[in-house]
């Protein structure tokens, strides 16, 4: 099949989740919720028989744990591996590989042009990096393309990857500091969420109120930046009227030096994932 012809009718098109673990379920189970691929599209596979079992039984679809059948049988192929697996995983699927399939890694720090180097073929390759609130749907995904992906491809790739939240395409350049900010960046937000129920329950409220408030809080500060499209700083000084409470507590977060740190930290997990790129 040529994946040309499924950008608008995806309907023939067969998929592989070569390794259906956390990210990989959870866009197969996207793909399902979602109807955008139905369960006999889809073959998955994981490391042991009675895990792959369960699994079929779970999701409806093939789960096997056969990669090279797998990848044989698929238009589309799904790299869900963790990244010190690709080389093995691509070694064992190339002979099964050929110029008319697509693959999509979400293998942090492996770059397109490894993995075409390791299929041995001029192979369309997309490089996906998203993060886990996909899980509720809430995801943040960018992705970039190899030398041989054409347009359409990456029209299908941003529909795959709509399913499980919001999409950007980058040039590959820039996909370790799209590591360091929204892959990473949940759990520098979970620290923040933290320490303002830790705050709450400082000032008397009880820890499950405290949290409540506080995830909530996170939840609807961010999508008033989504939705409304303004700037951070404009939406912060519209809750910081003159000699008011919040202009107090900003001034603690800067003499803290929040910002800086919350800069840093980004930096230095973008600098790790550039790191894992080149080692």
């Amino acid at each position: 099949m040529n994946v040309t012809d499924t950008v608008t009718d995806v309907r023939n098109l067969r998929i592989a989740v070569l390794g259906a673990g956390k990210m990989g379920g959870i866009l197969l189970q996207a793909f399902l919720a979602q109807k955008l691929f139905a369960p006999e599209q889809i073959i998955a596979t994981v490391a042991h028989a009675d895990r792959a079992a369960d699994l079929s039984a779970q999701w409806g679809v093939k789960v096997s744990t056969d990669n090279v059948a797998a990848a044989g049988a698929a238009d589309l192929i799904l790299l869900g591996v963790k990244p010190f697996q690709i080389p093995g995983l691509m070694e064992e699927i190339r002979p099964a590989l050929n110029a008319r399939k697509f693959l999509i890694s979400f293998a942090a720090s492996v770059k397109t042009s490894a993995i075409e180097d390791a299929a041995g073929l001029e192979i369309s390759v997309i490089r996906a990096m998203p993060n886990t609130p996909s899980m509720l749907g809430a995801g943040a995904a960018a992705l970039c393309r190899g030398r041989f992906v054409r347009d359409e491809q990456m029209l299908l790739a941003e529909r795959i990857f709509q399913t499980v939240g919001r999409t950007v395409v980058v040039d590959e350049k820039h996909m370790d500091a799209v590591t360091g900010l929204s892959a990473s960046g949940p759990a520098f937000i979970y620290i923040i969420l933290e320490s303002l129920a830790e705050a709450g329950v400082k000032v008397g409220l009880p820890r499950d109120v405290a949290t409540l408030l506080a995830a909530q809080t996170t939840y609807g500060a961010a999508r008033m930046v989504l939705e409304t499209g303004s700037h951070p700083a404009l939406l912060k000084d519209q809750v910081t009227t003159p000699a008011g409470c919040t202009i107090d507590g900003i001034l603690e977060l800067e003499e803290g030096g929040l910002r800086v740190t919350l800069i840093k930290a980004v930096m230095r997990a973008a600098q790790r994932a550039k790191e894992l790129a080149n080692s």
